[in-house]
């Protein structure tokens, strides 16, 4: 017979484990090592901007991006590198105190913040190292092309949905639970 009180205090460290902040920088780590490793991977096996076709809209194609989102400040010159890279760096201290911060019912913005992080993490890795952010995902319609991006971008992406989600129907049940 399971003894409930051996139950209760597996299920205490996996809350606690799993609770915020640890949640978000959990899953930030995650999310940086699966990124790397992506890049190292396209970077050894792509040629550069050679498309690997996929299906008719996906390709895998290596890029590299100098600058920021959709290339933005990509012909700036060189200094856009450290200037990113601060950029970046300054994010991620601000969203790794806003972890620290968060409650435990505050799972979903955790989440959220763990996927902001890891992105971050992921191409400023990039950026520093190289000079430049490692890109991959090509998606294409006809003669239309989605900019080359990567898991890091991804994840960006997705922390930043569920953000707006959180700040739209977070406190919503926030206020219910009261």
């Amino acid at each position: 017979m399971p003894n409930p009180a051996l139950a209760s205090e597996s299920r205490g460290i996996w809350a606690r484990l799993f609770s915020n902040p640890w949640l978000g920088f959990v899953l930030a780590v995650i999310v940086i090592g699966l990124d790397q490793y992506t890049k190292a991977w396209a970077s050894a096996e792509l040629q550069y901007r050679v498309p690997v076709e996929i299906t008719g809209w996906f390709d895998l194609m290596l890029a590299h991006n100098t600058g920021a989102a959709f290339s933005f400040l990509a012909s700036a010159g060189g200094w856009q590198r450290w200037f990113l890279a601060f950029v970046a760096l300054l994010v991620s201290a601000v969203v790794s105190v806003w972890l620290t911060r968060l409650q435990p019912s505050e799972t979903l913005l955790g989440i959220a913040l763990g996927l902001v992080l890891g992105g971050g993490v992921g191409n400023l890795i990039d950026r520093v190292s190289f000079g430049y952010v490692v890109d991959f995902i090509s998606w294409h319609y006809d003669d239309w092309y989605w900019p080359a991006f990567n898991l890091a971008d991804s994840a960006i992406c997705l922390g930043a949905v569920l953000l707006v989600w959180d700040s739209f129907f977070g406190q919503t049940r926030k206020q219910a639970s009261q």
